[in-house]
């Protein structure tokens, strides 16, 4: 059965108006009226109702259903109705929530080695990106993955480049991130890349930058445009640079032991169904990217598109990339760089 085609438009996707991505409003959840499945699963995630990921996840549910004739149940529960990853994350581990989406920035808390398609300037572009997330990186990673007792689906969904955004400056070059005050998430590759930089990175959960910025706690902060678009960022950042400096996606996982509980012949039919809704879903996110670059740019946001390889260059001679590879380890960094080319 296929899913629906229609792509989604901007103001269909901000409908519900500045719902950030992260902390989004509690929608209610989506739910499948499959009556007597064999299969109810609780799929969860962190983002708002009306981002593509839940729209394709709504039309995959309902597929679903179809096709199984009612045996396969998803309820979709989106916004972090069922807690923070962290805690969504120990429910997918425990067995309590059996399907979630998360990014490979935090699942690197479980699976150190999942967060390598983050590396700053790693990927020149999309066309570099999904051919190795989709090949033999991606294929590595869920090796990764599967030792933590989790089954990721073969095809990663997307959330899109980081651009920089800042109040006093547009980022043109390496030199303008010196002694830049940035908010970036608690991680670990986001702190050391900004420190390689000589920027200073100020850990600050999503749900408080805007205040931070706003009293100038910090100059800028790095997000998808969709994010800087629904947390009204453009409200207290004048200048959005196109800096493209690391891709983020999430990984569509399973918890291992309710995905063997379904036989053979329906959990092909539900990968068949996610991975659709996954392709489906990066191509609604690119076209949301391009309608909001303009939409940004209406409500006062100066745009500009840095040269990537001084940024790369200066990464290089810091050290950044020597130091992730001893991290990631020679077969996983050889992957990558097969995929985007030589960056030690």
């Amino acid at each position: 059965m296929s899913l629906s085609r229609t792509p989604l438009s901007r103001r269909r996707f901000l409908a519900t108006g500045s719902t950030a991505l992260i902390a989004g409003t509690m929608a209610a959840p989506h739910v499948a009226r499959a009556q007597r499945a064999d299969f109810t699963y609780k799929y969860a995630n962190n983002l708002p109702d009306t981002h593509p990921m839940n729209i394709r996840a709504r039309e995959m549910a309902d597929a679903l259903r179809a096709e199984s004739g009612g045996q396969f149940d998803l309820k979709i529960f989106p916004s972090s109705q069922l807690g923070s990853d962290t805690d969504t994350l120990s429910q997918l581990r425990s067995g309590s929530v059996e399907f979630f989406t998360m990014s490979p920035l935090i699942l690197s808390t479980l699976v150190p080695n999942a967060s390598i398609n983050g590396i700053g300037y790693a990927f020149p572009s999309y066309e570099a990106v999904w051919p190795a997330m989709d090949g033999e990186l991606g294929a590595w990673v869920r090796q990764q993955i599967a030792k933590a007792g989790l089954v990721a689906m073969e095809k990663i969904w997307d959330n899109g480049y980081r651009q920089t955004t800042s109040s006093t400056k547009p980022i043109a070059t390496p030199d303008d991130f010196k002694g830049f005050r940035i908010r970036v998430p608690v991680s670990p590759l986001w702190t050391s890349m900004f420190r390689a930089f000589d920027a200073a990175p100020a850990s600050i959960n999503l749900n408080e930058t805007y205040s931070a910025l706003q009293t100038k706690i910090v100059e800028g902060q790095e997000n998808p445009l969709a994010v800087i678009s629904t947390t009204k960022f453009y409200e207290v950042q004048k200048y959005c640079s196109l800096t493209n400096h690391m891709w983020d996606g999430y990984w569509f996982l399973a918890n291992r032991r309710a995905w063997e509980r379904i036989p053979p012949d329906l959990r092909t039919m539900v990968a068949r169904h996610i991975d659709a809704a996954g392709l489906k879903e990066r191509a609604d996110v690119a076209q949301l990217n391009a309608n909001l670059q303009a939409e940004l740019s209406k409500n006062g946001m100066v745009f500009n598109k840095p040269d990537p390889e001084p940024f790369r260059d200066k990464l290089r001679k810091a050290g950044f990339y020597a130091e992730w590879k001893s991290r990631y380890g020679e077969e996983g960094w050889s992957l990558l760089e097969k995929a985007c080319g030589k960056l030690t």
